[in-house]
């Protein structure tokens, strides 16, 4: 019988070796073998069948439906903090997966894509759809800052793969999927999935922070349509009905005005969002969206940021350049 490596199977199967490793451990993979601190698995074997989505879904009852735990769901992203005070947040948090996959959000979100990869992708085959969302979703795209496509690509189809109707008793679970989906589409400028609910389904279900990012999503993507008037009052009428303050996705909402308020040749009230995107984010660090959003601001980096803030402004540019090259 022919072997290969965990490296091998990975690359082979599209995940990480991590996960393959961890399949391994589980005795998922029929015929591996351990030496020493390393596996050989047979050439031959399969891909193991995803099971969780399955296991999660027979569990889940109507009675359940009220009592659905978000809290798993891009934890930090649903976190109101005042700036300056992310990473307080994020210790106050309870010891546990919820508290990790909120601190790689955090190394995602200022730019720092290698230790995020590491914080997230144990998630990747967790049996709790929040969390497995939330990590496909950091994975996928710190993987495109650090030149692993495959390893992006793997996580983009697994979000993917995990969006089906599951039925009106799971409505809060089809409203996390969506929200996902959706975010990893938008975002990359991709085609949104046919069975996508519409947000008029999904969005009244998801908490406040959530439910603001969604919102920037809308408007992203109403952006991509054109129809700039119409995605700036998506953008004021989020901002104006928002009670606490959630940092992450006040920021990209900011952003989206500003692209709409360049598309309307207005740089006057594009600069006054920039600025406010930028007092939310300079206290934590949380630059990687400036980055993101480079191209679609038209110079207003350069025009604001770069003057005053020139070793940010460096930075952010470093990060275009390697989200963009992914």
């Amino acid at each position: 019988m022919e072997y290969i490596t965990v490296r091998q199977a990975a690359e082979k199967w599209n995940i990480s070796e991590r996960l393959v490793q961890k399949y391994c451990a589980q005795g998922r993979i029929h015929g591996a073998q351990k030496l020493g601190a390393c596996w050989r698995i047979p050439e031959e074997a399969r891909k193991p069948e995803d099971l969780r989505r399955a296991k999660a879904l027979s569990s889940f009852t109507p009675s359940q439906e009220q009592g659905f735990a978000f809290s798993g769901l891009m934890p930090l992203m649903n976190t109101a903090f005042q700036p300056g005070h992310c990473m307080e947040s994020i210790e106050a948090m309870e010891a546990g997966s919820r508290r990790q996959l909120a601190l790689g959000e955090y190394y995602y979100f200022s730019g720092r894509p290698e230790e995020a990869v590491r914080e997230v992708e144990w998630y990747l085959g967790s049996e709790d759809a929040a969390l497995r969302l939330s990590a496909c979703l950091i994975y996928a795209y710190a993987n495109l800052s650090i030149g692993k496509i495959q390893q992006a690509k793997y996580a983009l189809a697994e979000v993917k793969k995990t969006l089906s109707n599951v039925g009106s008793t799971c409505r809060q679970l089809q409203a996390m999927e969506a929200f996902i989906a959706t975010a990893a589409s938008v975002l990359l400028h991709l085609p949104l999935p046919e069975n996508l609910p519409s947000p008029h389904d999904y969005l009244p279900l998801l908490p406040p922070g959530l439910k603001t990012f969604a919102l920037y999503v809308q408007a992203h993507y109403t952006y991509l349509q054109k129809d700039y008037g119409k995605s700036l009052g998506i953008v004021e009428a989020t901002l104006a009905m928002q009670g606490e303050l959630y940092p992450i996705p006040a920021i990209y909402l900011h952003l989206v005005a500003v692209m709409d308020h360049m598309s309307l040749r207005q740089p006057e009230r594009a600069e006054k969002h920039l600025l406010a995107a930028w007092e939310l984010a300079r206290p934590d660090d949380l630059i990687e969206s400036f980055g993101e959003h480079h191209g679609l601001l038209g110079g207003m980096l350069e025009a604001v940021i770069k003057k005053d803030w020139p070793e940010d402004f460096k930075r952010i540019i470093a990060i275009t350049y390697r989200f963009s090259a992914g």
